[in-house]
């Protein structure tokens, strides 16, 4: 598959750009700057606002790192996303999933499509109790 966008090396990158991929760099402790972030550089400006609101959502929370990666996984797998599915999958993988792990998951994944695709089909409503829990 060949991207919509040529991805920007780092010696056709603007300065504000390199200064993502150092943060990208920094952030993860690694050398490596993935295709997507370099496919997102041909407009800097939406660069710097997906790297920024990743960031804050994947930062350390009330949920685990590896929880955080296992759901990323999980709805990228549902959106069929190839790329984020291998991303998150490595990221989730070296967090601490093991196959097991990644098993269940999937066996979650693949029940909940299910369940809220007959959800759906059938146009059941939603029960009282379940309103407004949150």
């Amino acid at each position: 598959m060949t991207s919509a966008l040529p991805p920007i090396d780092d010696h056709d990158a603007s300065p504000e750009v390199r200064a993502i991929y150092d943060d990208i760099r920094k952030t993860r402790d690694t050398d490596y700057v993935g295709i997507f972030w370099r496919v997102l550089a041909n407009d800097p400006a939406g660069l710097k606002r997906t790297w920024e609101g990743l960031k804050q959502v994947m930062a350390p929370g009330m949920l685990d790192p590896l929880v955080k990666e296992m759901l990323y996984l999980a709805v990228s797998i549902t959106n069929g996303c190839d790329y984020c599915s291998h991303s998150h999958g490595a990221a989730a993988k070296a967090k601490g999933m093991t196959p097991a792990m990644f098993a269940e998951l999937m066996a979650i994944v693949g029940m909940a499509n299910q369940t809220n695709k007959l959800a759906d089909g059938y146009r059941v409503p939603v029960d009282e109790r379940f309103k407004n829990l949150f």
